[in-house]
C-alpha cells in the first residue's frame, strides 16, 4: 500500500497509508446501501398514508420532478453533508476506517468537500464510476479528479497507533498536572506531538525529539529554566497534562 507524506502547519512531516481502491469502493457501496435503505423506508412510510401511484398520476410532470427531487435530495447531499460534519468521513468511510485529508497538512474546509462533491458528477455519476476508478489507479495518491482538484486524498486509519501502544497512559486517579500552560495547545497539536514523538522514539532520532520539545516550549511559552526534566520526560508530561487538564485521551 502506498504512503503519503503530509507536512502539517507546525512543519512536522507525518506519513499516512493511502486508502486502497478496494477500501474506497467498499465504503462507497456501504454508503449506497444506506441511501437505498433510506428510500425503502421512505417509500414504505409514504405508502401507509396514501396511494403513491394514484397521487403521482394526478400531478403534472413539473410537480412530479419537484417532489422526486425533494425526496431524493438527502441522497444527493449525503456525501457533502457527512464529510463536512464528520471531518472527512461518511458512515461508509468510518466503517472502513478511511478519511479525507488535505495534502498540504491543513484542515479540509467545506469548500474542499464541495469541490469533491461537485466532481462526483464527472468521476462517478456520468460514467458509472469509470473515470474516478481510472483516476485512482493512475494517480500517485489514489486520487479521483475531485481529490486532485481539491488538494485532498483519502488515507487509511487502520494503522494508527492505538492508545495502548503509545506513550499516553491512562492517568492515575490522583494525577496532578505539572504544566497548565499546555491548554495553549489543541487536540490536533497534541495528536501530532504524540505521533511524531512515538516515531522518533522508535528510530532513536534525538534531533526530532529536541525539535518537538523546543516547539512545545515556544508554543506554550515556557522558559528552559522552568523545566526540570529531560526532553523525553517533558514531552511525555505535556501529553499526560493535556489529558489531565482537558479530560481528553488523545
Amino acid at each position: 500500500m502506498s504512503q503519503i507524506d503530509i507536512t502539517t502547519s507546525q512543519n512536522i512531516n507525518i506519513q499516512y497509508q493511502v486508502a486502497g481502491v478496494g477500501e474506497r469502493i467498499a465504503a462507497f457501496l456501504t454508503d449506497m446501501i444506506i441511501k437505498i435503505a433510506y428510500l425503502v423506508v421512505l417509500y414504505t412510510v409514504l405508502g401507509k398514508f396514501f396511494n403513491i401511484e394514484t397521487y403521482f398520476n394526478s400531478l403534472d410532470r413539473a410537480s412530479i420532478i419537484a417532489i422526486i427531487t425533494m425526496i431524493t435530495l438527502p441522497m444527493h447531499l449525503y456525501t457533502l453533508v457527512f464529510e463536512s460534519l464528520m471531518e472527512g468521513q461518511t458512515p461508509g468511510k468510518r466503517l472502513l476506517k478511511i478519511r479525507v485529508v488535505k495534502i498540504d497538512g491543513y484542515q479540509a474546509s467545506f469548500g474542499d468537500y464541495l469541490i469533491r462533491w461537485v466532481f462526483r458528477l464527472v468521476d462517478i455519476m456520468s460514467n458509472s464510476g469509470i473515470v474516478g476508478l481510472l483516476s485512482m489507479i493512475i494517480s500517485k495518491n489514489n486520487q479521483r479528479l475531485g481529490g486532485i482538484a481539491s488538494g485532498t486524498a483519502v488515507i487509511s486509519l487502520k494503522n494508527k497507533i492505538g492508545i495502548s501502544h503509545t506513550i499516553l497512559e491512562h492517568l492515575d486517579e490522583g494525577y496532578a498536572g505539572t504544566y497548565p500552560q499546555v491548554l495553549a495547545l489543541n487536540d490536533n497539536d497534541v495528536r501530532i506531538i504524540k505521533e511524531t514523538f512515538q516515531r522518533a522514539m522508535k528510530t532513536h532520532d534525538r534531533q526530532i525529539i529536541s525539535a518537538i520539545a523546543d516547539k512545545i516550549r515556544e508554543t506554550v511559552k515556557l522558559e528552559p529554566d522552568q523545566i526540570k526534566q529531560t526532553e523525553q520526560q517533558f514531552i511525555r508530561t505535556v501529553i499526560r497534562d493535556y489529558s489531565h487538564y482537558t479530560g481528553k485521551e488523545v
